[in-house]
């Protein structure tokens, strides 16, 4: 086990973090003084690690993004997610005012390191200067989700008292976007390519944050240019088994840019949990829709609903984009303890959709993250939870070339490289494309190469296509019944509803009741 996961563990467990009433307030006196912390580079390097805590999320919360989209359906409907699909939530949505508070809880441990770590008697300036390089990555982690999900935020970099905290104004999202560019840029220029201690950010971390925040602020050139630096670097590089990716055996690989070091039974998830099916002790919470499995094209390139492309809807998964069966169970995939998974209402099965609660009620679930290692112990997971990959960094390079109108080799390259992986051998997109006809392809291929991890929510409202795709009912798998008729099945449990001013979330009532210099977002 590396240290950051040791470390990280303790201070998880608790020997270090502790909460308190406001998100940018000092330091709670009942941590360790700081009069007497700053003192050795075990010093530094412990409070870094701390702000590394700030990143660790609980699988739902890291299933959730998609799962409050049109590719996923929330399972569970009196949850706060449920209620931002319905279309019923406001500023006092509990989703709403946890995530403004957990970001904020990072940028304060963050600015309360980068405040005091000079402070520090060291014979190691080249480490100390690492640990800075790290934590304002993490910060600027922090600030863009801040600046995409709430837009105009309070932009601090120094400590401040809950006083202070009172009178804090929003700084405009543009500037944010600005600090974010510029840390991220500082921070690469300092750090190393690879880390012997796995878990730590990186160059290519700083750089693939960098073009995917820029990306999406609409900035496309800088984009464009940190992407390309990623691909310049000659360390990161696709895994050769897209079906393997998400597997113990794999954590830590070539592909993996910045993810969430999570150890069984000291920091541990519950991904299997969260996704899996209730028959292997699974509770379905975030599962796939029918909109995400239809977006797979047929093997031979084409989608499904064109005339050409042979789909067989009385067979729906055969002769499929190997990456559907790779990321999501469907009927007659065989389940980690070996049974065969036969979702089809009044199967009889333990998965049967409708038959009882926890089960998915679109007949889907995420094969993602699934492992038999988690059978036993479904919410005791140790999988690391990836949060951004050379995949990514491969289709931004090609969305902003396409954006920008520079259409070239590289931009074909880059989307057949995801394309072309060992074990999923796409056809390649032919040259000639407009650049209309580019941008839904780029936009296919991020829907389904990132499928539950993450990235549609952000997607679908940088593209400002949520309107289009998020009214109305979901569906889930097509089946055949015991007449031989094709049924389709459809999730009653509610409609999904789309307001434009859900673009951004509003400022949490909570806060405004601190501070109402705050200000709300427009028609909340």
């Amino acid at each position: 086990m590396n240290s950051l996961k040791k470390i990280t563990g303790i201070l998880v467990m608790g020997f270090v973090v502790t909460s308190c009433d406001d998100i940018l307030d000092t330091i709670p006196t009942d941590r360790v003084s700081t009069e007497i912390f700053w003192r050795t580079d075990q010093d530094a390097q412990f409070a870094a690690n701390a702000v590394y805590t700030h990143i660790i999320q609980s699988a739902s919360h890291y299933a959730s993004w998609d799962g409050m989209t049109d590719i996923g359906y929330t399972n569970l409907p009196q949850s706060p997610e449920s209620f931002i699909l319905k279309g019923e939530f406001d500023q006092l949505n509990s989703r709403v005012a946890s995530d403004w508070r957990s970001l904020y809880a990072g940028i304060r441990s963050a600015n309360a390191f980068l405040n005091n770590v000079d402070r520090v008697n060291t014979n190691n300036a080249a480490l100390i200067e690492r640990l800075k390089a790290e934590v304002k990555v993490l910060r600027a982690y922090f600030y863009a989700q801040l600046a995409f999900l709430y837009g105009d935020v309070p932009l601090v970099t120094t400590e401040i008292s809950l006083e202070e905290s009172k009178t804090l104004t929003r700084n405009p999202v543009s500037q944010v976007w600005d600090f974010v560019s510029n840390e991220l840029t500082e921070a690469a220029a300092v750090l190393p390519t690879t880390q012997a201690d796995k878990g730590r950010v990186t160059k290519g971390t700083a750089l693939g944050l960098k073009a995917r925040y820029m990306l999406y602020a609409g900035r496309y050139q800088e984009a464009a240019d940190a992407a390309d630096a990623v691909m310049d670097l000659g360390v990161h590089d696709l895994f050769p088994s897209y079906e393997n990716l998400f597997k113990y055996a794999n954590e830590n690989n070539e592909e993996v840019l910045f993810d969430i070091q999570y150890v069984q039974g000291t920091v541990s998830n519950d991904i299997f949990g969260v996704f899996a099916q209730r028959s292997v002790n699974g509770r379905s919470l975030f599962v796939p829709t029918k909109n995400l499995v239809d977006a797979y094209e047929m093997t031979n390139g084409l989608p499904i609903d064109d005339p050409g492309s042979g789909y067989d809807p009385a067979n729906p998964y055969v002769d499929r984009d190997p990456r559907l069966r790779y990321s999501v169970y469907v009927e007659g995939d065989i389940l980690p303890n070996g049974n065969t998974f036969d979702p089809k209402p009044n199967s009889g099965t333990g998965d049967a959709v409708g038959s009882t609660f926890l089960v998915s009620p679109t007949g889907f679930n995420v094969k993602k993250y699934i492992n038999v290692e988690d059978l036993a112990t479904p919410n005791n997971s140790g999988i690391n939870l990836i949060l951004l990959r050379y995949a990514e960094v491969l289709l931004t390079y090609a969305e902003a070339k396409i954006e920008l109108n520079q259409i070239d080799n590289t931009v074909y390259d880059a989307i057949n490289e995801v394309r072309s992986r060992l074990d999923v051998n796409m056809p390649a997109i032919a040259d000639g494309k407009s650049q209309e006809e580019l941008r839904e392809i780029v936009r296919r291929e991020r829907l389904v190469e990132l499928a539950f991890e993450g990235q549609r929510f952000y997607d679908i409202r940088r593209w400002r296509i949520a309107g289009d795709v998020m009214p109305g009912k979901v569906y889930g798998m097509t089946y055949t019944d015991t007449e031989g008729e094709l049924q389709t099945v459809e999730v009653t449990a509610w409609t999904n509803v789309w307001s434009d001013r859900n673009y951004l979330w509003p400022i949490p009532q909570g806060e405004l009741d601190l501070n109402a210099s705050l200000g709300q977002n427009p028609n909340w």
